[in-house]
């Protein structure tokens, strides 16, 4: 039996979001929490507090997600007018997973309690409707990255990338 996926709330100021994962970030939660900050970032938003005080566990898709998006926002002073991805109050063992896949590096990390916008504005979480193909591919997806983040990371990931990428091969061979 899979996990639930984490729960995600939004709080938005002007040009600042701040994104609290509760639970367990998984495969399944990482399709949403890509779309939002995509979203996000389309309505011009620049800096993202990821707060994870409540976050469990992340699997290594929603690390490669996560990685992702760390990669298209440089990790600089972090002053709230600047472009940044902060993690928050993460666990130790979400610190540890982050500094073993070799993706610390593209994100500012912090501790401590943050105050959110003066007029916050609470969003809606996106419901992304994955197929079982879209899935596959962003965990195929996830997982590449990673080993191209850190070449480490091949040996841990080479097998679950065959896997996926099979899997993926069948689903479009079904869907033709």
């Amino acid at each position: 039996m899979s996990a639930p996926a984490a729960k995600i709330s939004i709080w938005a100021g002007e040009r600042c979001a701040c994104v609290k994962i509760q639970g367990r970030a998984n495969f399944h939660s990482s399709m949403d929490f890509n779309a939002l900050i995509t979203q996000l970032r389309e309505r011009g938003f620049t800096h993202f507090v990821i707060e994870l005080s409540e976050c469990s566990l992340m699997d290594s898709t929603f690390l490669g997600v996560l990685a992702g998006i760390g990669l298209k926002l440089p990790r600089n002073d972090c002053d709230p007018d600047s472009s940044c991805l902060e993690l928050r109050n993460a666990n130790e063992r979400i610190a540890e997973l982050l500094e073993n896949i070799g993706v610390l590096h593209l994100f500012k990390v912090s501790e401590g309690t943050w105050a959110p916008p003066e007029t916050p504005e609470l969003c809606a979480q996106p419901a992304v409707p994955a197929s079982r193909a879209d899935l596959t591919r962003t965990c195929l997806e996830a997982h590449e990255l990673l080993m191209a983040i850190n070449p480490e990371n091949v040996a841990r990931f080479k097998d679950v990338t065959k896997f996926l990428a099979e899997d993926l091969a069948r689903l479009k061979g079904e869907k033709a």
